[in-house]
């Protein structure tokens, strides 16, 4: 089966995309004291915690994963394009079918069974759904 051509320039945009989308986020510009409280914390402990963690590592982690999501976005977006034509609005429009088909659900379970808050998941989740749709956008309009 042949690959498609992928745009890796706009594959590292879409997750410097995501990961700053992150970045504010979960900055108390938007939801960071509602998170932490959902997650039955103060800010004192957040930055306590914070503190102790290896940050570095985590903002690489967090940088490969969403470099790993607009990896595999692209390439299904360029198998796609093969069918059917594709710009912003069909990569936007597949940004929200992968939310809702596989990231919603799955970490909607997740957080039935481990007794999170929904507003928890729901600030998350939207987390998710936003980027995937901008992500999606980036990488059906920059082909």
């Amino acid at each position: 089966m042949p690959v498609p051509a992928v745009n890796y320039l706009a594959v590292l945009v879409a997750a410097i995309v995501m990961f700053a989308l992150g970045g504010l986020w979960y900055s108390p510009f938007l939801f960071a004291r509602k998170w932490i409280a959902l997650q039955g914390r103060t800010e004192e402990q957040e930055r306590a915690q914070a503190a102790a963690a290896n940050r570095p590592l985590m903002y690489v982690s967090a940088f490969v994963c969403a470099l790993i999501i607009a990896l595999v976005m692209a390439h299904i977006l360029a198998h796609m394009s093969s069918i059917m034509p594709t710009g912003a609005v069909h990569g936007a429009f597949f940004g929200f079918m992968a939310w809702l088909g596989f990231a919603a659900p799955t970490s909607y379970a997740t957080a039935v069974f481990s007794f999170k808050p929904k507003q928890l998941w729901l600030i998350d989740s939207m987390y998710n759904l936003v980027s995937f749709m901008l992500a999606g956008l980036i990488l059906a309009a920059w082909r």
